[in-house]
């Protein structure tokens, strides 16, 4: 399991739609399962639910990445899970961290503090 956590310079809707491109249409090859919308006021969150195959670890992993800017500033939230390989043993090689790298790479240009 992997978990990351930053603030950017761009609105929830545009952080949301920022991941979506990078990792669903972009170098990525990733699955969205579900992107989940509330707003009340000028306060949104968005949840997204993605997975991807990795032939490393023989498995999908999946990774949930929250915005909100409940505090006025962008927050992300970001963790990757369902990447280990066995019933027993947590070991995915890799493949957990480097799919909430691949979020946090899609922000890279608008993170301005973690």
């Amino acid at each position: 399991m992997s978990v990351k956590e930053f603030t950017v310079k761009i609105s929830p809707m545009e952080a949301a739609n920022t991941i979506e491109s990078e990792i669903l249409r972009g170098s990525i090859s990733g699955t969205l399962v579900d992107h989940y919308v509330r707003m009340t006021g000028s306060s949104e969150v968005h949840v997204l639910i993605m997975e991807k195959y990795y032939m490393r670890s023989n498995n999908r992993a999946s990774v949930t990445a929250t915005i909100d800017n409940f505090d006025g500033a962008t927050r992300v939230h970001v963790v990757a899970a369902g990447s280990s390989e066995g019933v027993f043993f947590r070991f995915d090689w890799g493949a957990g961290n480097s799919f909430a790298t691949s979020v946090e790479r899609a922000l890279e240009p608008y993170i301005i503090g973690g």
